[in-house]
């Protein structure tokens, strides 16, 4: 069996993420290859080209046997691609069902790309897709067949440069094992799936504002948000964005949260779970904090450290943001 070619797989989790959830995933998984790489909160990507001899198993069965271990040990689905980079393993894995697995050999890869659309190429949204499209370039071998010169007046030339490199389907990136980043994770899972926006808002304002104790009572401040909404069809979206500073402040978590919730642009979506994730985390004596001269931001946090105090005294529940106490009162401290 040669392994001169590189075996990347990407594998899409269909679980809710937690802390402990996603070590044993990890764990799992280093126990295939040691070369694992976590992208994202519900995303994973293995190098499996050393493990092929150890093994003695074809790729596509290698990936197989890391799904059934998920699911086998601990009830996680997963969709899985298979290809030689990670770009083409993670466009795979975005074409395949929950259970399966998508494998594009380095052979047939310009093939596979030539028809599908320019917006499943990673990293490509809405803007350079519309300008793309305004010159009938629609379809990733179009855009393969435009000389390089053409690409640069259309997007400039960074951006041209990329583009043409992922429509030749090709990524020198490497799998890059990494120590798990430190983070925070606060989940809902509702009791019946959802359509309604304002309880999609006070979900997300919950978790945001139970990420903000946890940080205070940890003496930490987090640097970016991730917000994952799991949806009644098992299908999920994950969106992050940094915060202006790093901070445990509930309000600015919050506002992030928020702003997060509303990029989806939802409206009636029949959602089932959501997942709020801290992480870039330093500790509360590492953070610096921008001066404000606006007295209502000390305030703020004079009346969120009594808030804080009441709860340590009392319990989790002893105090909590008015607009949540509906939930509050129905579903008890």
């Amino acid at each position: 069996m040669t392994t001169n070619r590189r075996h990347i797989a990407h594998l899409h989790l269909h679980a809710v993420p937690d802390e402990e959830w996603h070590a044993d995933a990890i764990d799992l998984l280093t126990g295939l290859t040691p070369h694992v790489q976590a992208v994202s909160p519900e995303a994973v990507q293995l190098d499996l080209t050393s493990a092929l001899r150890y093994f003695d198993l074809s790729p596509y069965d290698l990936v197989q046997l890391a799904q059934l271990r998920l699911m086998g040990l601990y009830g996680i689905e997963s969709s899985a691609g298979l290809a030689a980079n990670r770009m083409l393993a993670t466009m795979a894995a975005d074409a395949s069902a929950p259970g399966h697995a998508t494998w594009v050999p380095a052979e047939e890869a310009v093939a596979w790309l030539r028809p599908r659309p320019v917006t499943a190429l990673p990293g490509i949204g809405r803007v350079t897709a519309t300008t793309l499209g305004r010159f009938g370039l629609h379809a990733i071998g179009q855009v393969a067949d435009v000389p390089a010169a053409t690409l640069q007046r259309f997007l400039g030339v960074g951006p041209a440069r990329l583009l043409a490199e992922r429509a030749q389907g090709r990524d020198p990136r490497p799998v890059t094992p990494l120590e798990p980043a430190a983070h925070l994770v606060a989940n809902l899972v509702l009791d019946q799936d959802c359509l309604a926006p304002a309880r999609h808002h006070r979900a997300v304002l919950g978790l945001a504002d139970q990420i903000g104790q946890r940080l205070r009572g940890e003496g930490r401040t987090a640097g970016r948000l991730t917000l994952t909404v799991r949806y009644a069809d098992r299908s999920s979206t994950t969106r992050m964005r940094p915060l202006p500073e790093p901070t445990s402040h509930s309000p600015t978590l919050a506002t992030t949260a928020l702003g997060l919730l509303n990029a989806l642009g939802l409206q009636r979506a029949r959602v089932r779970a959501f997942v709020v994730r801290a992480d870039q985390l330093l500790s509360a004596d590492d953070a610096h904090r921008q001066l404000s001269l606006d007295p209502r931001d000390d305030r703020a946090r004079t009346a969120e450290a009594a808030t804080d105090r009441a709860r340590r005294r009392f319990g989790p529940g002893a105090v909590y943001p008015a607009v949540l106490a509906n939930d509050h009162l129905r579903n008890g401290p």
